[in-house]
């Protein structure tokens, strides 16, 4: 292969997928919310916990979170302030069992994207990451 089509191949590749993280002690959501984040043309990770995601090395690369409203330890509107503080603007989209429509609002109001009531639909969950993500996942 020449220089020239060995630039021209690099040129054409395409960039990598966002990175979702997703923080959640439910291990049913764990596990399948990765897995469709990737058929939606996303990289995703997991946590069982705020803590294990803030000392991972996915915090700084992360374009956007999903996010748990109460979890264990820190819960989720606990981590959304300790990454406002270290200064990172991460996208994030809550998700909760509980359909408080009213702390919903106020999630909102405090940044977030979205806030989902479990169990959403995939069309929900495309709708909010489309909005946190614009541009960003393959059609």
């Amino acid at each position: 292969m020449t220089k020239r089509a060995k630039k021209s191949s690099r040129a054409r590749a395409l960039p990598a997928p966002a990175l979702v993280s997703v923080v959640d002690d439910d291990e049913s959501v764990r596990e399948s919310l990765p897995d469709l984040l990737r058929e939606l043309g996303f990289a995703a990770k997991a946590f069982i916990s705020a803590d294990e995601f803030l000392m991972s090395d996915c915090v700084s690369v992360t374009r956007c979170l999903i996010l748990d409203i109460a979890m264990p330890g820190m819960p989720g509107p606990e981590l959304q302030h300790e990454l406002t503080v270290r200064g990172y603007a991460t996208k994030i989209i809550f998700i909760t069992a509980r359909g408080d429509e009213v702390l919903r609002r106020q999630l909102i109001a405090r940044g977030a994207v979205d806030c989902l009531f479990k169990p959403f639909s995939e069309q929900e969950l495309k709708a909010a990451l489309d909005a946190a993500l614009p541009g960003s996942r393959a059609r």
